[in-house]
């Protein structure tokens, strides 16, 4: 079985690696802020602490997975389109949070959770879209 991978390693980096980059480090700041400030975070959104700072901890790991993809000589092509599943799954069940009544959040709270599902939902789009020109 062979595993197919694409050489994006030029000068300038691709649509593709900088949309990786560029998910990793929002995705690790977010972390960070929810897992540093879930309490204060938790009052102003009306969304659980444990919640919020258990999302911000699962964020790290992958975090680190989606740099280690972005800056591999070659991008995996599997990698990448895990990396897509995953935000726009990640886009869907935030969505799914709200409709389903698991938490009531102030509006500030749904606020944030829909800007954060439309930023990922964009990140998984803008990879998409580099995936795709990378078939060309």
């Amino acid at each position: 079985m062979s595993t197919m991978t694409m050489n994006t390693s030029t000068t300038e980096p691709s649509l593709l690696r900088r949309a990786l980059l560029a998910d990793s480090v929002v995705t690790g700041a977010s972390g960070l802020l929810l897992t540093l400030a879930a309490s204060p975070l938790g009052n102003l959104f009306d969304v659980p602490t444990l919640l919020l700072r258990l999302t911000g901890v699962s964020l790290l790991p992958y975090t680190a997975l989606v740099l280690y993809i972005a800056t591999r000589g070659t991008i995996p092509r599997r990698g990448a389109w895990a990396i897509v599943g995953l935000n726009l799954l990640w886009a869907v069940d935030s969505l799914l949070l709200l409709v389903t009544g698991w938490v009531e959040p102030s509006t500030l709270g749904i606020t944030f959770i829909i800007i954060q599902a439309l930023i990922v939902a964009a990140f998984a789009d803008v990879q998409y879209l580099g995936l795709r020109r990378s078939n060309d």
